[in-house]
């Protein structure tokens, strides 16, 4: 097994055209967890989101276009009664919204990783957000994207805080893995 290449190996790549088709992400590969802190922030909450999927579409000329969905039913916390709180009204109402999208429009080489762009939809509120994000290209021939990302769930209406003892700040961490279609 080789070595993954470098960010700088994947963008001269993605320029060249040699990426250029439909991409799928490989959920058995892929992850994505969030962390917060709760009861004043002493006590850290960890979840992961159980089911995911995505795609993403590189022209010949190396733009790159695409979408990552995270089912909030199937967010994970280790405490049944916190799980079922977080898929209700007060935060995010799975029922009615059953995934949290991230649509991709752009991905701009920065430094060592480059820079992603896209619009983040929670429940029925969409936001631009950029990030910066690690990118490999694995020896079997898999793009790897590797992001941390501050979200302020205020931002998307998930207000719900009782005596203030929940963070509005989360961090989500993905780990996608996409494979040639």
């Amino acid at each position: 097994m080789t070595t993954p290449q470098s960010t700088a190996s994947l963008q001269v790549q993605l320029a060249g055209g040699e990426l250029a088709g439909t991409w799928t992400l490989d959920p058995a590969r892929s992850t994505a967890t969030f962390r917060s802190k709760s009861m004043w922030g002493l006590a850290p909450v960890k979840g992961v989101f159980g089911d995911l999927e995505g795609n993403a579409v590189v022209s010949p000329t190396g733009e790159v276009t695409g979408q990552i969905a995270v089912a909030t039913g199937t967010l994970d916390t280790k405490n049944a009664k916190r799980d079922t709180h977080l898929r209700s009204d007060d935060f995010f109402l799975s029922e009615k919204y059953p995934a949290i999208t991230f649509s991709l429009e752009k991905i701009t080489p920065a430094g060592e990783g480059a820079t992603v762009s896209g619009t983040l939809t929670v429940r029925d509120r969409s936001h631009p957000i950029s990030f910066p994000v690690t990118a490999t290209l694995s020896s079997d021939g898999a793009v790897v994207l590797d992001a941390t990302i501050q979200v302020d769930r205020s931002e998307f209406g998930l207000t719900w805080n009782q005596l203030g003892m929940a963070s509005m700040k989360n961090t989500v961490t993905i780990h996608a893995v996409f494979t040639k279609s």
